[in-house]
């Protein structure tokens, strides 16, 4: 039977499925491997699931001969290096599409959660503060008729894109190149300028990478209107989270809403400080049916690979020709 290692907890009753076709080592917790415990569990392993974010690289692969197919539960894949993996004949796979959903929803959460200063208010009335109803009290601001800028079109953009049309909202997006028409849904193509100074909400939903790292910076902060609200929704270091706080303390922008940071989960303390973000830890994705539904598309990917059949979602398909085997 092939082996297989699984980083971290996910659903038992899936684990159970995996034990039925492999020999499965799996990490009962929830806090994550070493790097060292990687390293041992991968050593004699056939294929990995990985639930962390768990760094595959080089010098990991090259101890690790039997690897055939690394299996990332998350759509993002910066953990990979692609080109490690392809050299090595290692095949690298995630699982797109099935959160685009939740995702959208949860940036939609953030950004009315942030317009309308619900942690704020929440953790006011918590405090026994709400002794008499004021008129001017917590005023929010208004979705209906404002302009939301995607900072990304892609699958999850575009999920987000969709639902702004109940809300009454007018969309415009900037990618690299601008979408066919049929795929934007109404929406506008605009520079990155012209969207972070012409939008009233920007959402980030972009992969990170070294060309996205500190994508949004003080500059682009300042570019923002002192009424924006700011949404991350897509990778820490997007934004550089120092130059946020900093912006968020002067009124540069209004507020922010932000689900994932720098260093996480150990983000930066300034942000507990400040009333104007609603912060929530990295759960974007985080319905039972969504989440059920990327452990299963990454267990089909491994699945696939380790029986010889391209896997639905090949990140490196230069590599299955000369795969390990």
């Amino acid at each position: 039977m092939h082996r297989v290692a699984v980083t971290r907890r996910i659903f038992p009753f899936l684990i159970d499925a995996l034990r039925a076709t492999f020999t499965v080592v799996d990490n009962q917790a929830d806090d994550a491997w070493s790097r060292a415990q990687v390293l041992t569990h991968f050593a004699d392993a056939d294929g990995a699931l990985l639930v962390g974010g768990e760094r595959i690289d080089a010098e990991l692969l090259a101890q690790c001969p039997r690897l055939q197919v690394v299996s990332n539960v998350a759509v993002g894949y910066n953990n990979l290096d692609i080109a490690a993996c392809t050299a090595a004949g290692v095949v690298a796979t995630n699982t797109p599409d099935v959160l685009n959903e939740a995702t959208a929803d949860h940036a939609w959460t953030l950004l009315l959660a942030a317009a309308r200063r619900l942690g704020e208010a929440e953790r006011w009335l918590r405090a026994g503060q709400w002794q008499r109803w004021r008129f001017e009290a917590l005023l929010g601001v208004d979705l209906h008729g404002a302009t939301l800028g995607l900072l990304g079109m892609g699958r999850i953009g575009r999920a987000i894109a969709r639902r702004a049309h109940g809300f009454a909202v007018k969309v415009q997006y900037h990618n690299r190149s601008r979408l066919p028409v049929e795929q934007e849904d109404g929406a506008r193509w605009v520079g990155k300028d012209e969207l972070l100074g012409g939008s009233d909400f920007v959402v980030i939903v972009v992969p990170y990478s070294s060309a996205t790292h500190h994508l949004i910076g003080a500059a682009e902060l300042t570019l923002m209107k002192p009424t924006a609200i700011l949404v991350n929704i897509a990778r820490g270091g997007v934004v550089d989270d120092a130059a946020l706080i900093a912006a968020l303390r002067a009124g540069t922008i209004a507020a922010a809403g932000l689900d994932v940071f720098e260093n996480e989960p150990h983000l930066d303390a300034g942000f507990l400080a400040l009333d104007n973000v609603v912060l929530s830890p990295h759960i974007a994705s985080a319905t039972r049916a969504t989440r059920e539904a990327m452990a299963r598309l990454a267990i089909r990917n491994l699945t696939e690979t380790l029986a010889g059949t391209r896997p639905p979602s090949l990140l490196n398909a230069d590599v299955w020709q000369t795969r390990r085997r």
